[in-house]
């Protein structure tokens, strides 16, 4: 009687790459972080240094180093050119500081988790949620609020943050909105055009109705960035979001990214970023 063959190959996993195992998930793309080569060859600018040690924008270090936060072998300097060398020791508020690597991360934002590294009164926060992948400095970009959910980037580069939540970036966000009542195509006519809020004028990109969905939902996209701002425009109006969810952050989608998970952004969406233009202007 002959033996069946049996298939010895592997069966492929169709799975996202980043939820294939720890292992995965612990491999950020190589991005290169040139400031190595620089500091061996002709030193790195002091503020250029802190910076890539994830602490703040070029801008903000010139800043600190201003007000005498910053320590070089030790000494305080003062002095905005000075040229970090490879031996150099800097200590930025007393703490020794290195460049890093750096490492974007997209997280599919669940509710009732906050958005900072710590909170004192121990709730859950993102940095949970990385379940110790990454054990450098990193911090989120911008905030959602604790019944918020969605997308939300967190990163070690100073730079891209700051740009990112500049005004001046314009950086397009869609949310998914539910709504306790009906919204009446008068306010969704009024939201379009842009509301005044105690705050000042919130102006909307776009606002549509959920295709096949009740007038309860809603896709909005804004480019404003203020606190609880979507929640505040319809809140003017009369009415509660029950359910918000951010499904869309400068071009980034949750395409393949499960609520209360994450990935390493692709060098393609990376570069993307740092080269990101306003349509607007």
């Amino acid at each position: 009687m002959k033996k069946k063959k049996t298939n010895s190959k592997k069966t492929k996993d169709k799975s996202p790459k980043s939820f294939r195992s720890k292992k995965t998930l612990q491999r950020p793309p190589s991005i290169k972080n040139p400031i190595q080569k620089e500091l061996k060859e002709k030193g790195v600018r002091l503020n250029k240094y802190i910076s890539n040690a994830g602490i703040c924008s070029r801008r903000k270090a010139d800043e600190h180093i201003k007000a005498g936060m910053v320590k070089v072998n030790g000494k305080v300097v003062l002095e905005m050119g000075y040229q970090v060398q490879v031996d150099d020791v800097v200590e930025f508020d007393n703490q020794m500081v290195t460049p890093e690597k750096k490492v974007y991360i997209l997280l599919n934002k669940p509710k009732n988790v906050i958005t900072t590294t710590n909170d004192p009164q121990g709730r859950k926060t993102v940095m949970e949620l990385l379940g110790g992948a990454f054990d450098g400095r990193i911090y989120p970009v911008g905030r959602l609020d604790r019944q918020t959910m969605g997308l939300l980037l967190l990163t070690n580069d100073g730079e891209i943050a700051q740009k990112l939540a500049h005004p001046s970036s314009e950086i397009p966000k869609l949310y998914h909105a539910v709504l306790n009542k009906p919204l009446t195509k008068r306010h969704l006519l009024q939201i379009a055009d842009g509301l005044n809020l105690e705050d000042g004028f919130a102006p909307v990109d776009v606002i549509r109705y959920v295709q096949g969905a009740t007038k309860k939902e809603v896709g909005i996209s804004l480019h404003v960035g203020r606190n609880r701002i979507v929640r505040r425009i319809f809140e003017h109006l009369g009415y509660e979001v029950v359910r918000l969810d951010r499904v869309m952050y400068a071009g980034l989608t949750k395409k393949d990214l499960p609520r209360g998970r994450w990935r390493y952004l692709t060098k393609k969406e990376v570069v993307f970023l740092v080269r990101y233009k306003s349509k607007r202007k």
